[in-house]
């Protein structure tokens, strides 16, 4: 059942090829096609939870980003800003997964098709019944000019009152690390919500205690400061308290992809009214699934899965 919230993120998409075994890439013959790219993982992590859900973004005119229009479509995510372009290939990414669940991405999205987005084109209709703006770090590095383009989304969801989250999302295969600060920080005191990994964080403050991290949402004015850490779980700092919540207990296959899914759920909770540990919990819950499931966004769970996973519904269904 589609919620009456609804949620806009922006960004490239890629064709994923996912090897047939584990191991280094270089002894990878065969490999599966499939659909892939941060902000469509959340919004298909959104839209599996029911979120009306809105992706922004351009396609190269071919047969891969047909491939990528349907498979989106027919998640039931809303492609109304979603254009073909010529001359810009679809992008790709070739994905190696080793025994343990770890894995590495190999990028070849040069001349990516959503080089041809402008920030004139963020228009004020593209945000009507929308309810949070979710931004992330991949879409800032792919090209400096992204940075004006998420700055005109956060003006535009400021003036409309429409929450910001962003998610750093590093990806030192696309800038360096000094490149990413820079976008960041000029964003920060923008963000309502901030969705980030421990590891990041510590990248880009060089500290991760809890102090430091307190300091520093408090500085900014970020409303809520999340930190995502894997199988240690996650915690939150709003309103001058922190609330953490163990990870739940599972055998990782794939750990692709979990992060957003975590992103998507924290953001359904919050949109829903859950309590703060409970965001924690429907969260953890999510990106725990993920990992379970080979794949970008195969294992991106519908709410009654999320539900039934996290065995808490007399808690926290409403």
């Amino acid at each position: 059942m589609t919620s009456n919230f609804g949620v806009f993120t922006l960004g490239d998409a890629m064709i994923t090829m996912n090897p047939s075994v584990t191991g280094p890439l270089r002894f990878v013959s065969n490999f599966e096609r499939k659909v892939g790219g941060a902000e469509l993982n959340f919004a298909i992590g959104c839209a599996r939870l029911g979120l009306r859900t809105k992706w922004v973004s351009r396609l190269g005119k071919d047969e891969f980003g047909r491939v990528i229009d349907h498979f989106a479509r027919g998640e039931g995510i809303d492609m109304s800003d979603v254009h073909f372009v010529d001359g810009y290939p679809t992008s790709l990414n070739f994905k190696e997964i080793r025994e343990d669940g770890s894995g590495k991405t190999f990028y070849y999205r040069y001349q990516s098709p959503i080089l041809t987005m402008e920030p004139e084109d963020i228009k004020d209709s593209m945000f009507e019944g929308i309810d949070l703006v979710h931004i992330t770090g991949v879409y800032l590095a792919i090209d400096p000019k992204n940075i004006l383009i998420a700055k005109r989304v956060i003006e535009v969801a400021k003036r409309k009152g429409i929450i910001v989250s962003f998610d750093p999302n590093i990806r030192l295969k696309l800038w360096t690390i000094e490149e990413a600060r820079k976008a960041y920080f000029a964003l920060f005191s923008s963000v309502d919500l901030l969705l980030t990994g421990r590891e990041e964080i510590r990248l880009i403050l060089g500290d991760d205690h809890d102090e430091a991290l307190a300091s520093f949402a408090k500085k900014y004015a970020i409303d809520q400061l999340v930190i995502k850490d894997g199988e240690n779980g996650s915690k939150l700092y709003t309103n001058g308290m922190w609330y953490e919540k163990e990870a739940f207990s599972v055998v990782p296959i794939d750990t692709v992809g979990a992060g957003d899914g975590f992103d998507a759920g924290y953001i359904y909770a919050l949109l829903n009214g859950y309590s703060c540990e409970e965001r924690l919990v429907f969260a953890n819950g999510v990106g725990a699934m993920v990992t379970t499931v080979s794949g970008d966004n195969e294992g991106l769970p519908y709410l009654e899965e999320v539900m039934s996973f996290i065995r808490q519904e007399s808690v926290i269904e409403r």
